[in-house]
C-alpha cells in the first residue's frame, strides 16, 4: 500500500489520507486496462521506453530524452494518446516527459541507492521470500487505482483536481498500491513494489507532481498463526511491526521509535511508524493489516496480510541532506557525481545557492478556482525554475468577491536567472492564469 508523503509530515499513501487532500495510498496495478481503448491491448507489468529511457550511463552526462513514443508491453503508445485535447484528459507535456525516467532504477541515484538498501534488508532477513517489482507500467485503470483498494467513490483523490487522467477510465497511478490486487490474483504472497507515482500538488521544496513510492505486502495462511496461540489479525500486526522496526534500524541506526494508531480505508488496524531523528519525530511510513475485503476480492478468503508504504523522496531527503525535491531530477554533474552505488547516507554538499526572485500576483477567484490548478499552470510554464507558490493574502469584499494574492518564487538549482527571463515567465504565467482559470487579475 503506498503511502505518499507530504514530504515531512506523512510518508506514504497510508499517510496522505490524513492531509494533502485526504488522499489514500495503497498502490498496486490491476489487470492493467480492462476497457477497450488504447490501453486494452494486453496485460502487462513492464513499461519500456524507447532507447535512452532505460539506459543510464554514469560516466556520461545524462540528458533527458525527448520522446514522442513509448512502449508498453511491446505496444507503441504515441504522445498524443497520453496528452490529448480532451475534456477527460489533464496530462500535460511536462508530465509525459517524466514517464519512463525511473529514477529509482538508477543505482547511483539517491532514490536507487535507498531502494537497494531496503532490498538488502528484506533479502537478509527474509531470504528468497519477497518478489520485487520496480518496472510496472504507471498507466493503470481507475478500477486498479481506486476501486481495488477500497477508495470511496466520493474520495477527493478521484477528482481531476488531484489526479492525472488519460481518459475517464485510465489514470497515471497515484500510488504503487494500484498493482496490489493484480499481484495478489497472480499468486504473489510476498512482494515489494517500487515506482514513480503522479499527483497534482502544491509547489514547494518538498512537493513535486512525480515522486516515488515503495509498497510491501506479506500474506499469511492459517498454518502461520494457528500455532502461535493468537488470532490472525494480532499475529499479522505483530509480525508487521517487528519487520518495520528492523527496517528503520537498518536505514537510520539505533533510533528511538514509536507507533501511532491511525486510520486508512484499506487496513484495519492501521499504524504510522515514527522515529526520533535529528532532534525531531519523523514519520517514516504508514502500514496496517489489510482489509479482508481486498483479500476476498483476490480469492484469498482464508488469508490475512499486512501492507506498508513509504515515500522514497521524503526518506532520501533526510538520509542524504537533500534540501529541495527538484534536485532529484537534476542532471548537473555537481549533484549526480556526489552519489555512489551502495553508499547510503552520503551527505549532499550544496554546490551553490542562487538567489530567488519573488513575483506577486493578485486576482479575483472564480467558483471553480483551486490552488492545484494554479500550480499546474505555473509548472507548465516555468517547469523546475519555480521553487514555491504560496498564498500570502486573501480577502472578500462587500460584494462577496474573493481575492487571492500568491507569491511565486523563481530559482534555478544550477544557475542565476536573468531579470528578462523571470519577467517573461511571469508575464506568460499571468496570461495563462487569467485565460485557463477564469480569474480576473488585479
Amino acid at each position: 500500500m503506498a503511502f505518499t508523503p507530504t514530504l515531512f509530515s506523512k510518508a506514504s499513501l497510508f499517510q496522505t489520507i490524513h492531509h494533502s487532500n485526504q488522499r489514500p495510498s495503497m498502490a498496486f496495478t490491476p489487470t492493467l486496462f480492462s476497457k477497450v481503448s488504447l490501453f486494452s491491448y494486453r496485460r502487462t507489468f513492464c513499461i519500456q521506453l524507447a532507447s535512452a529511457f532505460h539506459e543510464f550511463q554514469p560516466n556520461k552526462k545524462w540528458r533527458q530524452p525527448v520522446a514522442s513514443v513509448l512502449k508498453l508491453g511491446g505496444v507503441k503508445i504515441a504522445k498524443d494518446e497520453i496528452v490529448r485535447d480532451n475534456p477527460t484528459n489533464n496530462v500535460p507535456d511536462s508530465i509525459f516527459s517524466k514517464l519512463g525516467m525511473q529514477l529509482h532504477r538508477r543505482d547511483q541515484h539517491p532514490l536507487g541507492i535507498l531502494k537497494n538498501a531496503i532490498y538488502d534488508y528484506f533479502d537478509t532477513n527474509y531470504p528468497n521470500k519477497f518478489d520485487k517489482f520496480d518496472d510496472l507500467c504507471p498507466i493503470v485503470s481507475t478500477i486498479a487505482n481506486f476501486d481495488d483498494v477500497l477508495v470511496p467513490a466520493d474520495h477527493v483523490s478521484r477528482s481531476y483536481i488531484d489526479s492525472y487522467y488519460v481518459d475517464s477510465e485510465t489514470v497515471l497511478r497515484c500510488h504503487t498500491s494500484a498493482h496490489q490486487a493484480e499481484l495478489l490474483r497472480g499468486g504473489h504472497t510476498h512482494f515489494l513494489v517500487t515506482g514513480d507515482v503522479y499527483r497534482r500538488d502544491s509547489i514547494d521544496s518538498t512537493h513535486y507532481p512525480v515522486f516515488h513510492q515503495m509498497e510491501g505486502v506479506r500474506v499469511f495462511t492459517p498454518a502461520d498463526w494457528e500455532a502461535s496461540g493468537t488470532d490472525a489479525t494480532s499475529y499479522a500486526a505483530e509480525d508487521l511491526k517487528k519487520c518495520l522496526e528492523g527496517l528503520a534500524r537498518h536505514l537510520f541506526g539505533g533510533v528511538e521509535m514509536r507507533w501511532i494508531d491511525t486510520y486508512f480505508p484499506f487496513t484495519n488496524p492501521s499504524f504510522e511508524l515514527e522515529i526520533y531523528f535529528q532532534d525531531d519525530w519523523l514519520e517514516v511510513l504508514g502500514c496496517g493489516v489489510m482489509e479482508q475485503e481486498i483479500l476476498k476480492r483476490s480469492g484469498r478468503v482464508d488469508n490475512v496480510a499486512w501492507a506498508f508504504g513509504l515515500g522514497l523522496e521524503r526518506l532520501a531527503m533526510v538520509l542524504f541532506d537533500i534540501p529541495d525535491i527538484r534536485l532529484f531530477w537534476s542532471n548537473d554533474e555537481r549533484f549526480t557525481s556526489q552519489f555512489s552505488k551502495g553508499q547510503l547516507g552520503i551527505k549532499f554538499k550544496p554546490f551553490s545557492k542562487y538567489p530567488p526572485c519573488y513575483k506577486d500576483m493578485s486576482f479575483w477567484i472564480s467558483d471553480s478556482f483551486t490552488e492545484n490548478n494554479l500550480c499546474e499552470v505555473v509548472r507548465g510554464i516555468a517547469g523546475d525554475l519555480v521553487e514555491e507558490v504560496k498564498l500570502i493574502d486573501n480577502f472578500t469584499n462587500k460584494k462577496g468577491m474573493t481575492s487571492h494574492c500568491y507569491r511565486i518564487a523563481y530559482r534555478s538549482m544550477e544557475r542565476s536567472l536573468t531579470d528578462e527571463e523571470i519577467n517573461d515567465l511571469q508575464w506568460r504565467v499571468r496570461e495563462q492564469v487569467e485565460t485557463k482559470l477564469l480569474v480576473v487579475l488585479r
